[in-house]
């Protein structure tokens, strides 16, 4: 799913199904599908925006239930933000993740992991 706020166009989370608490609860192949599945979204958000790298980050200390943070980082960023913590931006002021306006980059998303 895409980020409510998108301080960084493309910011995106993965949940697992079914919610667990921490990456530690997963076992065996659920546990490598989930780091699997974080790496494909990455890949595809990258493929998706043209973005530098990806940021990755597992956290569960506000929300107790395991999601990955997949976080684009762009050659455009500021530059005093461009190698700060992602969590540096100012998410309040950050544009919210818009249906009709996000659209062409939800689909571009969307082939990417289906053609990944």
């Amino acid at each position: 799913m895409f980020g409510e706020s998108q301080f960084l166009r493309g910011y995106a989370m993965l949940l697992p199904d079914p919610v667990v608490g921490t990456l530690n609860d997963l076992t065996g192949e659920a546990r490598r599908q989930f780091l699997d599945d974080m790496a494909r979204l990455g890949d595809a958000v990258l493929a998706a925006t043209g973005a530098l790298r990806i940021n990755y980050a597992m956290f569960g200390n506000v929300e107790p239930a395991l999601h990955a943070h997949v976080v684009p980082r762009y050659t455009t960023e500021e530059p005093a933000l461009a190698t700060a913590h992602p969590w540096a931006y100012d998410w309040n002021a950050a544009p919210r993740f818009d249906l009709l306006r996000d659209q062409g980059l939800m689909q571009a998303v969307r082939t990417a992991l289906e053609n990944g």
